[in-house]
C-alpha cells in the first residue's frame, strides 16, 4: 500500500511521489500538496484557519 501524506497547509491527503517536501532549518518536515499551499505558508506566512478551502478552516468553524 502506498504511503500517504497530509498537506501541512490545507490538510488534504495525497500519495507519496506527489507534492513537495520542505525541510525547515530546525529539521521539521512540512509536506505540501501544491505550490499554492507551499507559497501561502512559507512565502506569504498565511494562517490556514483563515481560508475557506482548507480543512483547518472547516475544523475551526465546526468546533
Amino acid at each position: 500500500m502506498p504511503t500517504t501524506h497530509r498537506c501541512s497547509f490545507c490538510g488534504r491527503e495525497f500519495l507519496h511521489g506527489k507534492g513537495m517536501l520542505y525541510v525547515k532549518k530546525d529539521g521539521s518536515l512540512l509536506w505540501f500538496c501544491s505550490r499554492k499551499c507551499r507559497v501561502s505558508m512559507i512565502d506569504f506566512k498565511r494562517d490556514p484557519r483563515k481560508f475557506k478551502w482548507t480543512a483547518h478552516y472547516k475544523k475551526e468553524k465546526r468546533g
